[in-house]
C-alpha cells in the first residue's frame, strides 16, 4: 500500500509518501510545498494544487490521507487552512484517489500511542517507525508522514478485523 500523506497550511504544506506492508514501513518521498505570503491567496492555492498533481502523478500513491481542521483560535487562519484542505481534497479526487480524513487526535494516537502528544514526540516516532537515520527536517513533512502512518495503520487494522470478523456467529 502506497500512501499520501499531507499537512495542509497556506504557507507550508507537508507532504509524506509511505509503502507499507502491514508491517514495515519505507520512506517514498516527504517535504514540503512552499508558498510565498507576497502572493495573492488565489495564486498560493493554485501553486499547492499543481505541486500535488505534480506529486501523484510522480509517485502514484493508492489513497491519500489528509487531517481534519481543527479549531483554531485565529477564524482566518482556520479558514486559510480549510482552503487549503479543499485543494488538496480536490487534487486527490481528480486523480480518483480514494481519500480518508483523520483528526489531529487519531494521527497522535495511532503513531505515538498518545492523544496529546507533542511534535517532538511525533516526529521521533515518525523516525522510528520509517527507520530514518535522521529526522525528517521540516516538522511539516513529518506530520505529513505521520498522517499517511496513521492511514495504513488503520487501513490494514479495518482488514484485520474485516478477516477475523467472518470467523464470528
Amino acid at each position: 500500500m502506497r500512501v499520501l500523506g499531507i499537512d495542509c497550511g497556506s504557507e507550508f504544506t507537508g507532504y509524506g509518501i509511505v509503502d507499507s506492508d502491514g508491517q514495515a514501513y519505507k520512506l517514498v518521498a516527504a517535504g514540503v510545498i512552499r508558498s510565498s505570503p507576497q502572493l495573492p491567496f488565489c495564486e498560493r492555492l493554485l501553486h499547492i494544487a499543481s505541486e500535488l498533481e505534480r506529486l501523484i502523478e510522480a509517485y502514484s500513491p493508492e489513497s491519500a490521507a489528509v487531517e481534519e481542521v481543527f479549531f483554531a483560535v485565529n477564524a482566518k487562519s482556520a479558514i486559510k487552512l480549510a482552503h487549503v484542505r479543499g485543494v488538496a481534497l480536490l487534487e486527490a479526487a481528480r486523480a480518483a484517489l480514494p481519500v480518508s480524513e483523520y483528526s489531529a487526535l487519531q494521527v497522535k494516537l495511532s503513531v505515538v500511542g498518545y492523544g496529546r502528544a507533542e511534535k517532538h514526540q511525533v516526529q521521533a516516532m515518525v523516525t522510528s517507525i520509517l527507520s530514518l537515520p535522521e529526522p525528517p527536517r521540516s516538522q511539516d513533512a513529518a506530520d505529513a508522514l505521520a498522517v499517511a502512518i496513521c492511514h495504513i495503520n488503520m487501513e490494514f487494522s479495518r482488514q484485520r478485523m474485516a478477516r477475523g470478523a467472518g470467523g464470528f456467529h
